[in-house]
């Protein structure tokens, strides 16, 4: 019995269909579907034939769960090359949609997390489903927001972006609209007719940006109101710091149920990870892409030689007790130094476009 692809690939007349196929595993983005979906996206940007493309997972619960990051966290225990060729291709494949010429269109329905995140954000659509589940949960791993992370999240509205990435918060499909994650709501049940009615419109007009925009926008629901708008104000109060212990405090001293919340959840997560995810935050919004790109591939080449990564791994994927013992266990614990060295350039050198 041959075993189904990783990742597939179609065309519908001028549109390139891509499938996420791993059900079973929320989609999560392997080595090998990288490797496949790159030099894809390389051909049809030359290729006059093809007008735009669509990506989509297998399955009802998700678009994309992240990265493999259990296969990335065994290579990790032996050795393995997969620590560095894993995040080299994978931000390299984030920047590749980021300058994609034509229009690229992510049904993001289901779960939409991390490295499903890098899939989606940086093309010219996302559309969101009625299961919609996205976030940045790397803090709680020991890692930090990444594909791109540090460009999208501060220049999400307000303080949504350094919101997102230190708690992991999750936004279902108004939310995500309201944030800029997503572009446009559309009723899961119409995704399949949505696809249809872009390949055909792709096959009429000359004007391939324009044909899209028009499709999406005939199949455009309203996802209803956001429950983000009415916590905004909030938000960008408690989360106006730009150093992290400067935001616990002031999550310390209002006296609000939900303000309890956001802190309860910050306590539980990895110093460094939140350390170093406001400091990669505050970076990114005076860096152009591709320099964010060569920062967060230092970023993870030092996670990976750290001890938190490791630690979240086992907890949440591995043993799943959900206790991860962190190293250092406190903020202050954290110095410039080993600050600092998240952000040098590692010894295998840099991240090459």
């Amino acid at each position: 019995m041959s075993q189904e692809p990783e990742i597939e690939f179609e065309t519908r007349g001028p549109l390139a269909v891509v499938t996420l196929n791993r059900p079973k595993a929320l989609n999560a983005l392997t080595l090998g579907m990288i490797r496949a979906l790159q030099p894809k996206l390389e051909a049809w940007a030359d290729d006059e034939a093809i007008k735009a493309v669509a990506i989509k997972g297998a399955g009802e619960k998700s678009f994309c769960a992240g990265g493999d990051v259990r296969a990335v966290w065994q290579a990790g225990q032996e050795g393995g090359a997969l620590t560095r060729e894993f995040f080299y291709e994978e931000y390299r494949l984030n920047r590749t949609i980021h300058v994609f010429p034509k229009p690229y269109v992510a049904l993001i329905d289901g779960i939409v997390m991390g490295g499903g995140i890098g899939l989606s954000v940086h093309g010219s659509h996302r559309v969101a489903g009625d299961r919609t589940l996205a976030a940045m949960p790397e803090t709680a791993i020991g890692l930090f927001p990444d594909v791109g992370g540090s460009w999208f999240l501060p220049r999400l509205p307000g303080r949504l972006g350094i919101w997102m990435a230190l708690t992991g918060a999750r936004l279902k499909a108004a939310d995500a609209l309201y944030a800029g994650v997503a572009t446009d709501y559309v009723p899961a049940a119409d995704y399949g007719e949505l696809e249809g009615a872009l390949a055909q419109a792709l096959t009429e007009g000359d004007d391939a940006a324009a044909a899209v925009d028009a499709v999406i926008a005939r199949f455009a629901a309203d996802p209803g109101p956001a429950p983000l708008a009415e916590r905004r104000a909030e938000i960008d109060r408690l989360f106006a710091a730009d150093g992290v212990a400067e935001i616990l405090a002031a999550l310390k001293a209002d006296a609000g149920d939900w303000a309890k919340s956001q802190l309860e959840i910050l306590e539980s997560r990895s110093p460094t990870s939140m350390k170093v995810t406001a400091e990669q935050l505050l970076r990114g919004r005076g860096l152009d892409f591709d320099a964010c790109m060569t920062m967060e591939y230092r970023m993870s080449q030092a996670a990976m030689a750290g001890h938190d990564f490791y630690e979240g791994i086992r907890a949440v994927l591995v043993d799943k007790d959900h206790a991860p013992k962190w190293q250092p266990a406190s903020l202050g614990e954290v110095g410039a130094e080993m600050l600092e060295a998240y952000f040098a350039e590692p010894a295998s050198g840099d991240l090459r476009f």
